[in-house]
């Protein structure tokens, strides 16, 4: 029986985008694309998730791309302008679970322990949740096991009473690994669709 759900954040909940702010920034897309794809990258950035500071992140890439020195400090020093709202769906499927009273409700997240306050100001829903395990504060990440363990050890989670919600499939299929319900999110539509499946909602 599933006594636990275990949400990701950013693209389950919180609609997180670099594009936000660089949209802003350049008025060539491709050049943007570039830019993010090629300078500011996914990989960078999940080195921050996993405890690297934002100013050692910084000064990496200014020393190998010291002409894109503004645009790659406007990453954190402008990075609420990349939070673009959140996914309502989610945040009143995660109400009904919270309000329910039959389930622990945990957050496991790859996000900077330096915007992660920002983000927990200007979200209220943050301060639902049960417990919430931050990689850059445990300097580990998804989809690496301990990281997942972490959170069971710390909340005593049984991985077969706990369902976890995740947009990014290498997150979903880690957590199946370790014996974990998961559901990979694309809508909140199919994400409610799922959970009535299977009897959480």
């Amino acid at each position: 029986m599933i006594n636990t759900v275990i949400f990701d954040f950013g693209g389950v909940l919180i609609d997180w985008n670099p594009k936000y702010l660089y949209k802003t920034i350049f008025s060539d897309e491709e050049e943007m694309n570039n830019f993010l794809n090629e300078v500011c990258t996914a990989d960078w950035n999940e080195e921050q998730d996993a405890g690297r500071t934002i100013e050692e992140a910084a000064a990496f890439l200014v020393k190998k791309y010291p002409e894109q020195e503004a645009n790659i400090r406007a990453y954190y020093s402008r990075w609420e302008e990349m939070l673009g709202g959140v996914f309502d769906g989610t945040v009143s499927i995660l109400k009904e679970l919270k309000e329910s009273k039959k389930y622990k409700i945990l957050g496991l997240t790859n996000w900077s322990s330096e915007t992660f306050p920002i983000a927990q100001k200007r979200y209220d829903f943050l301060g639902w949740f049960d417990g919430i395990v931050v990689s850059g504060t445990e300097r580990s990440r998804k989809p690496f096991p301990e990281f997942y363990q972490i959170l069971l050890d710390r909340y005593e989670v049984n991985p077969g009473e706990a369902i976890f919600i995740d947009d990014n499939i290498r997150n979903v299929k880690a957590a199946i690994e370790l014996g974990i319900h998961s559901i990979q999110f694309t809508t909140p539509e199919k994400l409610r669709d799922s959970l009535l499946e299977i009897g959480i909602l």
